[in-house]
């Protein structure tokens, strides 16, 4: 998907209003009916539908009459909503060219007012080429029902975590500054992708070095699992650094044995072919790490020393058991910290946007991934209380007026759909008062 930027300066503050209202009605809607969108947004003078209608012509929502009149957020209209949130921190203030597009993420330049170039990471999850995110990555758990917003949302935060903890242990990743919904910010890597480079001066000491990458990051308690010429990055000077961590995995996974050997496997072949090494002989001192090796030079899964660190279970990684699960828990809940909302009735409209964008980004402090359950509960009880208690008495309306209670006021604005229902049609009454 394109990523048009100049459209975005066109945007007003109600068209990011609803926006963020329909963000919010996805949290628990695939399609959020129209009704319910106006409630949410809760414009001064109305004209709710008008701004959905200009949102529709620049492809930030899309309409969905095929049950009942809704919408939802694209991945356009979420770009914006984590661009505008990141513009207003000051984290950068102009996006410039795209530098790469992989199977389940897009990557921009972005500057800073003086002229500091970075890179922002959009996920999404949810591409042709990648749509058994279910089968492949553990992002649901134990959900059975999905959105890809939401998917993105959190991988993007997963990598933002492994980064973090990565880059604080010494690891060669790029340096994580920031996140927002889908969205990761981080330092631009100098160099190019392995996978470009034809020629090395010194192609045993980048293999080793590479090599000794893996041995170390299953000495955290960490397999990478994408560890390959994609994902590696060198610069001019040889030095290798790390990129992609969403979908990593703990040394106690179920498969982790696969999952290191295929890395290995990775590097192994693709410096076979390019470089024409042979690894007859054996390297027993991997980038100053004593791991046993199999007839072919091939570190041993069995032989890492899994004591170093404990990253899989402080970013609560995938593999851990329940037992372990649970003393996380506690460990999540005492890192999270909690700040009461004001209970003031009268909230401006730049701050009651700003409270909704803020929402998305608890959890990113402590660095610990956690579930939606969780998510939800955090932001309901401890950043969002005056948002919850409008949202509770937006839904009590509807409740209200669907089942006869009073009567609707349509806006002045209102108009039918392409199926020539209107948007206070009995199907949305029945939908809201099956709440």
């Amino acid at each position: 998907m394109k990523l048009d930027v100049d459209v975005l300066r066109y945007l007003t503050k109600e068209d990011f209003r609803v926006l963020t209202a329909v963000e919010m009605g996805m949290r628990n809607h695939e399609v959020v009916p129209s009704e319910l969108v106006e409630r949410i947004a809760a414009l001064k003078h109305g004209g709710t539908y008008k701004v959905m209608k200009n949102l529709l012509k620049h492809k930030l929502l899309h309409h969905d009459a095929s049950k009942y009149d809704g919408f939802r957020l694209t991945y356009l209209g979420y770009d914006f909503l984590a661009i505008k949130t990141l513009v207003n921190r000051g984290v950068f203030s102009a996006v410039g060219r795209q530098l790469g597009v992989g199977k389940e993420s897009d990557i921009f330049e972005v500057a800073t007012e003086d002229g500091t170039v970075m890179a922002m990471k959009l996920h999404r999850l949810g591409r042709t080429s990648f749509r058994a995110v279910k089968s492949k990555r553990d992002y649901l758990k134990h959900r059975s029902s999905f959105n890809w917003l939401y998917l993105s949302h959190l991988a993007a935060l997963r990598e933002f975590s492994f980064m973090k903890a990565l880059e604080e242990h010494g690891f060669p990743v790029p340096n994580a500054i920031d996140c927002n919904r889908h969205c990761v910010i981080m330092s631009l890597v100098p160099g190019y992708p392995l996978v470009q480079v034809k020629q090395l001066e010194n192609p045993e000491i980048v293999f080793n070095t590479i090599i000794g990458l893996v041995v170390r990051l299953a000495e955290h308690g960490l397999i990478h699992c994408d560890f390959n010429e994609f994902n590696i990055m060198i610069d001019d000077d040889e030095k290798s650094t790390m990129i992609d961590f969403p979908q990593m995995v703990s040394v106690s996974h179920r498969n982790a044995q696969m999952y290191f050997d295929r890395d290995v496997e990775c590097v192994f072949k693709f410096f076979s072919k390019r470089f024409n090494m042979s690894f007859h002989e054996c390297t027993a001192d991997i980038d100053g790490s004593a791991v046993d090796t199999d007839d072919s030079g091939r570190p041993s899964f069995t032989s890492v020393a899994k004591d170093t660190g404990f990253l899989d279970k402080e970013l609560s990684a995938s593999g851990f058991t329940k037992k372990d699960q649970e003393e996380i828990s506690k460990f999540i809940e005492g890192g999270i910290k909690k700040d009461a909302s004001s209970d003031d009735e009268d909230t401006e409209d730049d701050e009651y946007i700003s409270m909704l964008n803020e929402a998305n980004t608890i959890g990113v402090d402590s660095l610990h991934m956690v579930d939606q359950e969780r998510y939800s509960e955090t932001v309901n009880n401890d950043y969002d209380v005056e948002l919850v208690k409008r949202l509770n008495k937006v839904r009590q309306n509807a409740v209200t007026v669907a089942r006869g209670g009073q009567k609707t006021f349509a806006s002045r604005n209102a108009y039918k759909d392409k199926g020539g229902k209107s948007s206070n049609s009995s199907k949305v009454q029945r939908q809201l008062s099956s709440w």
